[in-house]
């Protein structure tokens, strides 16, 4: 689906091919492991660029490592936490605009839906919106978003296309 398509280095993508899995139990493992690695990636980055001060942690120029877990602004202040300014900022823009984590799943949104029942931190993600999640339905071909009332809801105005369409749209900026 995206093997053409420049995504900006700000992706994280994993191969899954939902007929390879008729138990569900990779994309389990995927749902549960690397995606909730990446939420947490992607909230360290949001906080730390929104509020650097706050739940970042300040300049690297006054930092002392304390211990190997974590720093401090100079020689007296409370451990930082986040990011530095430096790695999420350039002067007052950030690197890359801070989002919450988008989630793009090829399979069908039974088997996604019965994963999300069975793990609390897959709901808290999900039904607090701190992830979104869209499904590509192999079925009907149709992408879904999840809402957190637990519905699906087909996305009209997005449809899944052709890797050569696809290609072709992303050279003529369409």
């Amino acid at each position: 689906m995206t093997r053409r398509v420049d995504l900006e280095g700000r992706v994280f993508l994993q191969s899954y091919d939902p007929q390879e899995d008729p138990t569900g139990r990779l994309l389990e493992i995927l749902m549960t492991g690397p995606q909730v690695v990446g939420q947490w990636i992607s909230m360290e980055y949001y906080f730390s660029t929104v509020d650097n001060g706050v739940y970042g942690s300040g300049s690297k120029i006054y930092h002392n490592v304390v211990g190997r877990f974590g720093v401090m602004s100079g020689p007296q202040s409370d451990l930082r936490v986040g990011l530095p300014a430096q790695t999420v900022m350039k002067g007052e823009r950030p690197y890359h605009e801070p989002m919450r984590l988008l989630s793009v799943i090829e399979a069908p949104r039974e088997r996604i839906g019965a994963i999300i029942r069975r793990h609390k931190v897959l709901q808290e993600y999900y039904h607090n919106e701190w992830v979104h999640l869209i499904a590509l339905d192999p079925g009907d071909k149709i992408f879904y978003r999840y809402l957190p009332s637990r519905e699906w809801v087909p996305l009209k105005e997005a449809r899944a296309i052709p890797q050569d369409e696809m290609f072709l749209a992303k050279e003529q900026n369409v």
